[in-house]
């Protein structure tokens, strides 16, 4: 158990306190010149700007200095779970994102379809971003795939992704992607990195090669690439180990599936932040803590797109004031990881944070930006510290010792 872990357990404390913690993804980034400003401190944002003026701000670094996280890590730290002592395959995210039931003899898989040239090569390594009305099909003829000894479960998720599911004693989840993440080549034979995994690649060999004669006539979807192959590792509860019950307004399967991963309830919440308000307001009897969740600054981001993201970081600034009228007792806006447009991907480089509560040490910031960040009195600090000073604002915790 982690130390964090233990003394949240210990010193937990109940109240009638709210918590929201809004992670806008990917918010962190970079000026596209020297001395310019970041897609945050280019935004008109007055409702976040005026919050900065009652609230502390500062930095968080998702897993150490330097290390560029995903998205999965990048969660858990902000919820409280090391990401270097909780490891989670991308496969059982986006499994438990669709309400796949893991147990534990399954081995759970994202898959991408992808393109296949006459000469067996990659092309398209997501099969042209196909619809979910083409895509869907495809998956109810992959679950029609057998294997003895094993069962098989395939599930679309949205666009090309989709669910690979192997079910049946002795199966490990210590299996490398089949995706090369280049085109031009051909895709990858799955590969055990243990003894205890040799199983799941003989029955993903066979998986495949069945695959690719199912959809061998299905342009452009005419093969898939294994990716995030693993099991559900064993991982103790957010209301465990912080006394909260947690409900989680997510819109996208995989983070959806991170909150069930801490056994958050999971709300259905539309597709946009202000449904996702909306929901808030629903269920704001119903919860100590309110995980909610805002996609598009992080694809944005990865789009090269640096107006575009100014523009959703607008949208999110728009939708502050239904989040604050219901008064929340701590209100945290942060980011999983930055993802810069400059950069067209994720970066290691520390996430905008922003702590308001009644009992914040003000800190003079007069708005939310990275540099205004780089001063607060929050400091620069792991994300995995977070939870302890949310619960603290919140006075769930406890004095610790005599």
């Amino acid at each position: 158990m982690s130390e964090i872990h233990t003394l949240t357990r210990e010193l937990q404390k109940k109240n009638n306190s709210k918590i929201v913690l809004l992670v806008a993804d990917g918010l962190g980034g970079l000026p596209l010149k020297p001395g310019g400003k970041t897609e945050l401190e280019t935004a008109k944002t007055p409702n976040l700007d005026a919050l900065a003026q009652r609230g502390s701000l500062g930095l968080s670094t998702p897993v150490i200095p330097g290390i560029t996280p995903g998205s999965g890590p990048g969660h858990l730290g902000l919820f409280g779970y090391d990401p270097l002592e909780f490891q989670i395959g991308r496969g059982v995210l986006e499994a438990l994102g669709i309400d796949f039931d893991l147990g534990p003899d399954d081995v759970a898989i994202r898959g991408n379809f992808c393109t296949l040239d006459e000469k067996g090569l990659i092309s398209d390594r997501r099969a042209g971003r196909i619809s979910s009305e083409k895509a869907a099909p495809l998956c109810e003829k992959l679950n029609k795939i057998k294997i003895p000894g094993v069962e098989v479960f395939v599930q679309h998720v949205k666009e090309y992704r989709l669910v690979v599911v192997f079910r049946g004693p002795g199966l490990g989840g210590n299996v490398d992607d089949t995706d090369p993440q280049a085109t031009g080549v051909a895709p990858l034979d799955p590969v055990a990195r243990d003894e205890g995994s040799k199983k799941t690649i003989e029955v993903a060999k066979e998986f495949l090669k069945q695959a690719r004669e199912v959809l061998k006539n299905d342009q452009p979807a005419n093969f898939l690439m294994l990716r995030g192959i693993a099991k559900r590792p064993p991982i103790p509860t957010f209301e465990e180990v912080y006394g909260t019950k947690a409900g989680a307004i997510a819109v996208y399967p995989m983070y959806r599936g991170l909150a069930r991963l801490v056994s958050m309830d999971v709300l259905d919440a539309g597709q946009t932040i202000g449904d996702q308000c909306a929901r808030l307001k629903q269920a704001w009897n119903d919860y100590d803590f309110f995980f909610m969740h805002f996609k598009y600054t992080d694809s944005t981001g990865e789009d090269g797109n640096f107006e575009a993201k100014v523009k959703r970081i607008e949208e999110l600034d728009a939708a502050m004031p239904a989040i604050t009228e219901l008064n929340p007792t701590v209100l945290i806006v942060t980011g999983d990881h930055s993802t810069p447009s400059k950069m067209k991907s994720h970066s290691w480089h520390p996430v905008p944070t922003m702590i308001v509560a009644d009992t914040c040490r003000f800190d003079g910031s007069k708005e939310f930006g990275e540099t205004a960040c780089r001063f607060g009195g929050l400091g620069q600090f792991p994300a995995k510290y977070l939870m302890p000073l949310v619960l603290a604002h919140a006075d769930r915790l406890e004095k610790f010792g005599a």
